[in-house]
């Protein structure tokens, strides 16, 4: 599947930094996956759930929160309420370069997360908690032993998760504020929540108080026997399929097969597209394209280095694709015409730009010329003769004709 990685700022204008998972095939939605308190993008359970949910189908943009990870920032400096703000930070990014986000999924800490933004985002139409407890002021308990020093001395080191932490008071502080369900109440999406019956770091009686705080839709899956970090791939893997199958209710317009776009706007339905056709429209707002014929659906794209998420082939691998595979069959067609033995032809492609002083046959040096080098082999008992008229057959090919013949391209803009 592609992986590209991806920085974006949060309201500090400090880089935050992400993984975009995206499917191989059409994406039918874009996600937000919050990780847990002091875990990063990284961590099992979001690396699991992103990459089986795209597998899926489903884009889900993974991110280290402020001070985490490879993202900037001081930890120590931070609360649950930068969280929130970097959550709307990634919803904005991904608004602004792909499709809005459709769906929030929140694991641990930050599934109180994407509880507290999600009405905020017009686009989410979902929301998934893992593990999660049903406010921030939960986490409280984690801090205990040292709560007391973090509020005489106004901060304190922490271990947790068998990492250590500088937790200031401004973080304690901050949690106070969100100690009530009234957000969930209101929360006004479809709403699935997850929760092990063993988990020993946030008790199921957590996923309780959110179901009964929220209106429907809502639904309960219970992770039999999974811990807290879903550290069993099995679980993560179950996690990601429910969530499809869960989704694909509430965002059925996106699910659907007959949808042609994977923007958050609804394209119109594609007009009957005659032979000879092509219609290329936006699969994101960056460089991935759809590309549809009369019988056939491919995708293009650019590679990660160029900007692009490597979706799909880039226009010039497209470009070789057709003189090669007309080349290609073009020597086929000549060869069971002549009932020539030849058992498999193989053309290899590679497109550059070189200087006209290594064309000899251009006129103006001054200049840069595309060139197309195609290294064709022949296998099957032929003779030198044959193997001449063959090379000779290939310049024959219509794409190659046409690609040397002068083109005349007409634009214009249709309403």
């Amino acid at each position: 599947m592609p992986r590209t990685q991806v920085l974006f700022y949060n309201k500090q204008n400090e880089s935050l930094s992400g993984l975009l998972e995206l499917p191989n095939a059409r994406i039918n939605c874009y996600a937000i996956f919050a990780h847990c308190f002091t875990c990063s993008k990284d961590g099992i359970a979001a690396t699991y759930i992103s990459r089986a949910l795209a597998e899926n189908g489903v884009a889900v943009l993974r991110f280290d929160f402020t001070g985490l990870g490879n993202s900037a920032g001081d930890f120590p400096n931070t609360n649950f309420s930068s969280n929130l703000d970097d959550l709307f930070a990634a919803a904005e990014f991904l608004q602004e370069n792909y499709a809005a986000p459709q769906l929030l999924i929140g694991h641990s800490l930050g599934g109180s997360a994407v509880l507290a933004v999600a009405k905020q985002i017009e686009s989410v139409r979902g929301v998934v908690t893992i593990n999660s407890p049903a406010t921030a002021e939960h986490v409280k308990h984690l801090l205990d032993d040292a709560h007391n020093e973090i509020l005489n001395n106004q901060s304190a080191k922490v271990s947790l998760g068998g990492r250590s932490f500088t937790i200031q008071k401004q973080f304690i502080e901050d949690l106070d504020r969100y100690n009530t369900l009234d957000h969930i109440k209101a929360l006004g999406k479809a709403l699935l929540v997850f929760h092990s019956p063993v988990d020993q770091v946030v008790s199921i009686d957590e996923a309780t108080r959110i179901y009964v705080a929220a209106k429907h839709p809502k639904s309960f899956i219970t992770l039999d026997q999974a811990d807290h970090l879903l550290s069993d791939k099995g679980d993560a893997n179950y996690v990601a399929a429910v969530i499809t199958a869960w989704v694909s209710r509430y965002l059925a317009d996106s699910f659907s097969s007959e949808s042609a776009s994977t923007n958050s706007r609804q394209n119109d339905a594609l007009p009957v597209i005659q032979p000879g056709t092509v219609i290329v429209r936006e699969r994101d707002k960056k460089f991935a394209r759809e590309i549809f014929t009369q019988q056939h659906h491919l995708v293009s794209d650019e590679p990660v280095e160029q900007g692009g998420a490597d979706s799909g082939v880039n226009p010039y691998e497209l470009l070789l694709a057709a003189l090669g595979s007309c080349t290609s069959m073009t020597l086929r067609m000549y060869a069971n015409h002549k009932k020539l033995d030849l058992e498999d032809i193989e053309v290899t492609l590679r497109h550059s730009r070189v200087h006209l002083d290594d064309c000899e046959t251009c006129d103006d040096k001054n200049t840069l010329v595309d060139k197309i080098n195609r290294e064709i082999k022949l296998v099957g008992r032929l003779d030198d003769d044959q193997r001449k008229r063959l090379l000779e057959i290939a310049d024959k090919c219509p794409v190659h004709k046409t690609l040397v013949n002068e083109i005349v391209i007409e634009t214009k803009l249709t309403p």
